[in-house]
């Protein structure tokens, strides 16, 4: 059983720079302290895509210590200690990730990559708004499960569920 407290959120993407980044800055701004959110990539892409920040900023969400980073940075011993991983790209997903240390809760939250969306300025920024839109109904979701009320087996279950909400 997870207690209430404060609790430590990673999500990973390949890149890092686009997805993962959205939920780091979402889960910030809606967990009010009571989650910390990171981010990091399998192969980062070592900036932050612009239309991402835009978003952010247009939506006044934390933007200021966002930035691509290997997922490397949370394996080691000096890393914050992780409650929860949620994978944010399929292909991050079917990687081999680190061993994380406390064996933080992990679920898959697929969302289309909107880096990878070719077209025009307005059809790029609208795969940004939905995913924007997609993680922030998930990430709304987990924040009102009653955390400390659920074993890990519900818990996980929930977890699941949610990665499937939205797609």
């Amino acid at each position: 059983m997870v207690s209430e407290c404060s609790y430590n959120v990673l999500f990973l993407c390949t890149a890092n720079s686009a997805r993962s980044i959205l939920a780091e800055s979402i889960m910030n701004a809606l967990g009010k302290g009571r989650f910390r959110a990171f981010s990091a990539g399998s192969h980062p892409a070592g900036e932050v895509n612009a239309l991402v920040l835009d978003i952010l900023r247009r939506k006044k969400l934390p933007t200021d210590n966002l930035r691509s980073k290997s997922w490397e940075e949370f394996a080691g011993p000096d890393a914050p200690h992780l409650d929860f991983v949620f994978t944010v790209c399929d292909k991050a997903a079917g990687e081999v990730c680190p061993v994380w240390p406390g064996q933080p809760m992990t679920a898959h939250w697929g969302v289309d990559d909107p880096a990878a969306v070719a077209g025009n300025d307005a059809e790029r920024a609208e795969a940004v708004n939905h995913a924007f839109r997609v993680l922030s109904r998930r990430i709304e979701i987990f924040l009102n499960l009653p955390l400390s009320r659920l074993d890990a087996m519900a818990l996980q279950d929930e977890l699941d569920d949610i990665g499937q909400s939205d797609r």
